[in-house]
């Protein structure tokens, strides 16, 4: 199997546990069929279609591959039907949520640095990639993105995970690479959810003052 293959066939991975979360959470929400599977397709496929705007690959993959359209409709019929069974699979939308960020940030920097980015906004591009459909999710469901409560090291993990992508993807094995980075910021997201790890706050909001209090 070819380097490109296994990139592909890990993108769809992203894209199917990222829809799994968007399908999740519009279950979350009550919403009917078709809000489930508009959630679905943007939550599995915005981050990707960001990233290939950003690097001008040609229309995003979204519009022209019928695997990256039919894999969000896939994991929002199977949440549809058998919602019970997929909650129970793992704990709820945020797990399938910290898989799908790993996934993300990996596969976003390694085919930003194939179009010749820089390490550095190819790891941006990787959080960009990671990041995308979980912020569309969260406004369309009513949500606070988390990226912007970074409260349980969300946007840190998918960066550090980038990171490792961006640095030993010149000089190692891609795939070991890329794994490397998917479980790195997949564990540190779990982790942080599991044992609450929270990024620092201003002195003033840890002691509940507002910034309106001087």
């Amino acid at each position: 199997m070819s380097g490109m293959e296994v990139a592909g066939l890990l993108d769809l991975a992203g894209i199917f546990v990222f829809a799994i979360s968007g399908a999740l959470a519009a279950a979350r929400k009550r919403l009917d069929v078709v809000g489930m599977v508009v959630l679905a397709e943007i939550t599995g496929l915005g981050g990707g279609i960001l990233r290939d705007l950003v690097i001008d690959d040609g229309p995003p993959a979204a519009f022209t591959s019928l695997g990256y359209v039919l894999t969000p409709l896939i994991a929002a019929m199977l949440v549809f039907f058998w919602h019970p069974q997929v909650a129970r699979l793992l704990p709820g939308v945020m797990l399938f949520d910290a898989a799908g960020l790993g996934l993300f940030c990996a596969t976003g920097t390694v085919k930003a640095l194939d179009h010749g980015l820089s390490p550095l906004h190819s790891a941006v591009l990787g959080v960009v990639t990671a990041i995308g459909g979980g912020i569309v999710r969260d406004v369309l469901s009513g949500e606070i993105p988390a990226v912007l409560s970074d409260r349980q090291l969300y946007a840190l993990p998918a960066l550090l995970g980038a990171a490792v992508v961006a640095v030993a993807y010149p000089y190692w094995p891609h795939g070991p690479v890329v794994v490397a980075g998917a479980v790195l910021a997949f564990g540190l997201r779990a982790l942080a959810m599991r044992y609450g790890w929270r990024t620092p706050r201003r002195r003033d909001e840890r002691h509940g003052a507002s910034p309106a209090d001087g």
